[in-house]
């Protein structure tokens, strides 16, 4: 199979010997022995194969694929008379209707695509997490199909005696987490074994097997074990699902769950960095990512820090990027800048072919030029910034020394607190780079996810909680430890402190 069709499909058949290695763990590492195989996207049988040969009391074994062609290989290659290779979608077929009230495996390794990567054997639409509609605009309706078979599995199995396998990527499992806690599902055990899918599939993505073992007893464990899957024996840590959260259970870390009194903020989105992102050449003069010299003014034109530039605690000065921000607020319209700003406007207007062919649908109906990420908070003249995409949070203080009325923009990949004043911020900064906030933090995130440290993250930091429990000593501590200068005093802290009961007053 080609690589466009790879893709189609979502297709990554599992190597003979791998399919060996997961069935010997179910069977010898978790002790199953199922009377029934179920895998719902068979391909061409690998898993099936195994798990006969692997599995002594096996029954019967079903194969659901809508490959025709595999189908084909599979029921050539694998001669045996408990084996049924079925010709179907599984979005379509009850596969339910072979189950039976005995010890039942699924097992598997469904197709590794997004919804919108497949043309085909898409599920019926249906917004199966109940998203709100600001999600699904947003992108979160685009999800994972491997996630959708497996929770359509789990359904499937309540309070029976069935046991779930299925390769998947790590990020896929910890969505399955949060899926069996928010739906209040009763399963006996949940383990992650970690595998290197570079090497098994070609594929560069943090992957595993995840197993399930469903409860008939109205067991709710909502702790899962992670292995890696080649030393099974050894646990390398439990992950918590519980409460609509995810946590790495880890001795000596100081409890700062709850919810953030201030709230984060993600940095300003335009989808069209060749025209809105710049250079500075000299004074009022500006080059874009498309080489082109231009004059503008520089009322609409902001520093822009990006992701990749937070590498120091305090970022004030000696800008590289700059951006120009068309609103105050989203949705709001854009026809001032022609009198405001004429050249940024003649500029604008000219490049509008490359507004209009963004394909994101937030900006449908939206005004010429319009953004996302916008509002107030945009404008603060302080920020404590991190990026989405460090493994170890740093936070930076953002102000622009030269121009205060000219305040540091983030991109989308960012996030941020807004302040008014430098002593707070300056106090937040060191806060959130203590060690202590820090361990706190890294036992929330995940080091293998795209953004370790998201909106979602950042916003179970409980302020009142560190303040609570980290000393003024730990702030002098950090500004050491930082190399600042040393500006933090007792009363910078107080006035932080009451910062933070003014903003839970005003809840």
């Amino acid at each position: 199979m080609n690589g466009s069709n790879k893709k189609e499909f979502g297709d990554y058949q599992t190597p003979d010997y791998f399919a060996m290695k997961v069935c010997d763990l179910l069977k010898n590492g978790l002790h199953l022995d199922p009377k029934l195989i179920i895998e719902p996207t068979s391909g061409v049988g690998n898993f099936l194969n195994a798990a006969l040969e692997t599995f002594e009391k096996v029954e019967k074994a079903i194969g659901l694929e809508i490959n025709a062609k595999y189908c084909a290989k599979c029921k050539k290659r694998i001669v045996d008379t408990r084996l049924q290779v079925i010709n179907n979608n599984f979005f379509s077929y009850q596969i339910e209707q072979h189950m039976e009230d005995k010890e039942t495996l699924f097992i598997g390794n469904p197709p590794w695509a997004m919804n919108s990567d497949l043309n085909f054997n898409l599920p019926e639409k249906e917004n199966f997490k109940r998203l709100s509609g600001t999600d699904a605009i947003t992108g979160a309706s685009n999800f994972d199909i491997c996630e959708y078979i497996i929770l359509k599995l789990i359904e499937k199995s309540v309070n029976k005696n069935v046991a779930i396998a299925m390769l998947c990527k790590t990020s896929v499992a910890r969505n399955i987490l949060l899926e069996l806690d928010r739906n209040d599902i009763c399963v006996d055990t949940v383990r992650m074994y970690n595998f290197n899918s570079t090497k098994v599939f070609g594929i560069s993505a943090p992957a595993c097997m995840l197993y399930i073992k469903m409860s008939t007893t109205n067991t709710k464990c909502r702790e899962c074990e992670v292995f890696e899957i080649d030393t099974p024996d050894m646990m390398c840590r439990k992950i918590v699902f519980q409460n609509g959260k995810l946590s790495n259970l880890n001795d000596g870390v100081l409890d700062l769950d709850g919810k953030c009194v201030i709230e984060w903020r993600q940095g300003v989105k335009h989808d069209c960095a060749g025209v809105m992102e710049l250079e500075k050449k000299g004074e009022h003069c500006y080059k874009n990512k498309k080489k082109e010299e231009v004059e503008l003014e520089d009322s609409l034109i902001f520093p822009l820090m990006k992701s990749s530039s937070f590498k120091k605690p305090i970022i004030n000065s000696d800008f590289k990027k700059y951006v120009i921000v068309t609103q105050k607020k989203v949705r709001e319209e854009t026809n001032y800048i022609e009198e405001l700003a004429p050249k940024t406007w003649k500029y604008l207007c000219d490049r509008k072919d490359a507004f209009d062919s963004r394909k994101s649908s937030i900006y449908k109906g939206a005004p010429a030029f319009s953004m996302f990420g916008v509002g107030d908070y945009s404008y603060a003249e302080y920020k404590v910034g991190i990026s989405g995409f460090y493994k170890k949070p740093l936070f930076a203080l953002l102000y622009n020394r030269e121009k205060i009325e000219q305040p540091i923009m983030v991109d989308d990949t960012s996030y941020f607190l807004s302040f008014d004043n430098y002593s707070d911020a300056y106090t937040c900064m060191l806060l959130l780079n203590c060690d202590r906030v820090q361990k706190f933090l890294l036992s929330i995130s995940f080091q293998d996810a795209k953004r370790p440290f998201t909106k979602k993250v950042l916003q179970r930091l409980d302020f009142n909680k560190c303040i609570q429990n980290i000393t003024f000593e730990e702030l002098e501590e950090t500004e050491h430890i930082l190399k600042l200068p040393k500006k933090i005093t007792t009363e910078m802290y107080a006035e932080f402190i009451k910062f933070v009961a003014d903003m839970k007053k005003a809840g």
